[in-house]
């Protein structure tokens, strides 16, 4: 939807240019929320470490008058990667996992029928998109996962054995190559290793320790819905199927989404509840000769004042969010929106990004 997109990058363009006063962002919000295309957005901005704004627009649903309220919930699609990585990163500290074990030695019942190309791939490539993975395993498989009734683990096991059954779209640990593969079979090998499922493991680990609120299941009518073709969209198949939760089905306000923000950006500075210095800066820093980070995409911006900024864009479909965050001087935004992608999405996310981040200031 090229008109949604347009919209919010006017919108990002336009607030970052100066720094606000207060209300600004309302006003910026509500001008963008004049394209009815778009039902609702919530927006937050964050300077130097600490929420300066927060704004809300629109309604619930296409053709419902119930407003979108602060505190509602937003699906934030593939922005939810980082997060699974920064589970991982947590058992890679205690020695549960090895950033380098190789995925033959990691899950080693299916080794027989892993392609050879797999058998060095390690968690890092897998999470910086550069294990030579398909962007998806079989759909029609994964749509039958809505009604499989065994338990999300034992699918996981299944999707990773299918997807490296794949034939490479290019060689492993050299050029990025997007997969929404590489975070489920990380999770499949987390939950593997420590015999609980994803969901046990990212609520003990990150959502747990930050006091973060996440659903997975699709909302409905009373709440913020994501949209098809216009209109709201509710049911099993308004969201990805479950097994596709480490990859990005995670459901939260944009006031939860920022605390993980914060504690990313803060965890450079000696400040993060969840990791060692160390490990923060590590998966914020690209990976090979690609812009490609773990769990995020890596830019110098802008031109006249450059700093590493941190993004990823994130839409199951239904919904559309965005982020960028600025570690150096703690600058970020965050951006969602229950209107769905259009064929001209991809093409607007480098527009979109270079406006979100255009007057990040660059720490002195």
């Amino acid at each position: 939807m090229k008109k949604t997109l347009s919209a919010l990058a006017c919108l990002l363009a336009s607030l970052l240019s100066t720094p606000l006063h207060a209300g600004e962002l309302q006003t910026q919000l509500d001008h963008a929320l004049e394209d009815k295309t778009i039902p609702a957005m919530a927006a937050l901005l964050i300077r130097h470490g600490v929420v300066v704004e927060q704004a809300i627009g629109g309604v619930r649903a296409s053709g419902s008058s119930e407003p979108a309220r602060a505190g509602d919930v937003w699906n934030i699609g593939s922005d939810g990667k980082a997060m699974t990585v920064t589970l991982i990163a947590r058992l890679v500290e205690r020695g549960v996992l090895s950033w380098q074990a190789p995925l033959s030695a990691m899950l080693p019942e299916l080794a027989a029928g892993m392609r050879p190309e797999y058998c060095n791939v390690t968690l890092v490539d897998l999470l910086a998109h550069r294990a030579g993975l398909p962007a998806n395993p079989d759909e029609n498989w994964i749509n039958s996962t809505y009604t499989d009734p065994r338990p999300l683990p034992a699918l996981r096991q299944a999707y990773a054995r299918l997807a490296l059954s794949d034939a490479p779209v290019g060689p492993p640990q050299q050029d990025f190559s997007y997969s929404n593969s590489g975070a489920v079979i990380a999770a499949a090998i987390a939950e593997r290793a420590t015999g609980k499922s994803f969901e046990e493991l990212i609520q003990a680990e990150v959502f747990g320790p930050l006091r973060m609120t996440v659903r997975y299941a699709p909302t409905g009518p009373g709440q913020t819905q994501g949209h098809k073709d216009g209109k709201p969209i509710t049911g099993l198949k308004a969201g990805n199927p479950l097994v596709m939760a480490p990859d990005g089905e995670m459901i939260m306000s944009i006031e939860d989404w920022a605390k993980f923000a914060l504690d990313q950006m803060a965890g450079e500075h000696g400040k993060g509840k969840l990791l060692q210095t160390s490990t923060y800066v590590f998966l914020h820093t690209p990976q090979g000769q690609t812009n490609a980070a773990l769990g995020w995409g890596v830019m110098q911006f802008p031109p006249q004042s450059p700093q590493r900024v941190l993004t990823h864009l994130g839409s199951n479909g239904y919904w559309h969010a965005l982020i960028a965050l600025a570690p150096g001087s703690e600058d970020g935004i965050l951006i969602a929106a229950n209107a769905g992608e259009g064929s001209g999405a991809q093409a607007q996310q480098s527009a979109l990004a270079k406006a979100i981040m255009s007057s990040f200031t660059a720490p002195k």
